[in-house]
C-alpha cells in the first residue's frame, strides 16, 4: 500500500488506544506513532534491486515490525515520562503500529515475510497492486471509518 494510506489506517488502529486520555491526545499520538513508525518500517525495510524497490524481513516480518513500531513509542514515552506527562497508551499504541502495517501489506503482491523451514519466504493473501487506488481508498476509509466510530461510542461525536 501507499505510505500516505498506512499512516491513515494505523492512525485509526491506533486511536481507540489514546482517546481514553482525551480525544485531541489520542488523535496527536496516533498521528505522530502512526508517521514514525510506517516512515521506519517502510525506509528501513525496502531496497532497490536491479531498479525495482523490493521488501525486506528486516521490517515486514510480524516480529520485527512489532520491534519497530515499538521503538518511536519507547522514545516518545520516555520524553514525556521525563516531561512530567504519563501516557501508557503510547506504548500499547507502538505495539500495534508495525503489525498493522503488516495488515495492510499481506494483501499486496509480494505480501510479508514468513519463516518456513528455517527461512524467509513471502505470504501474501489477495496479491493486489500496491497502488491500486480501489484497495487504498478502502485502508483509508477503513482507518477513517475506525477513528468516527471511536469517537462516536465514546460519546464524543453525536450523529
Amino acid at each position: 500500500m501507499r505510505l500516505r494510506t498506512h499512516y491513515v489506517f494505523t492512525m485509526g488502529v491506533l486511536f481507540p488506544l489514546g482517546v481514553n486520555v482525551s480525544p485531541l491526545q489520542g488523535i496527536v499520538m496516533a498521528g505522530i506513532l502512526s508517521v514514525a513508525s510506517n516512515l521506519i518500517i517502510d525506509r528501513l525495510g525496502h531496497e532497490v534491486r536491479w531498479g525495482y524497490v523490493r521488501r525486506t524481513p528486516m521490517t515486514h516480518t510480524l516480529p520485527r515490525s512489532v520491534m519497530w513500531g515499538f521503538l518511536p513509542a519507547l522514545f516518545i514515552f520516555l520524553l514525556l515520562y521525563f516531561s512530567g506527562v504519563v501516557l501508557w497508551a503510547v506504548p500499547l499504541m507502538g505495539l500495534l503500529s508495525g503489525p498493522s502495517h503488516l495488515l495492510l501489506d499481506i494483501f499486496t503482491e509480494r505480501g510479508i515475510y514468513v519463516k518456513k523451514k528455517g527461512r524467509w519466504s513471502r505470504f501474501a493473501l489477495a496479491h493486489f497492486r500496491y497502488d491500486n487506488p480501489m484497495v487504498n481508498l478502502l485502508a483509508v476509509l477503513a482507518g477513517l471509518g475506525i477513528i468516527i466510530l471511536t469517537l462516536y461510542v465514546r460519546g464524543v461525536l453525536l450523529v
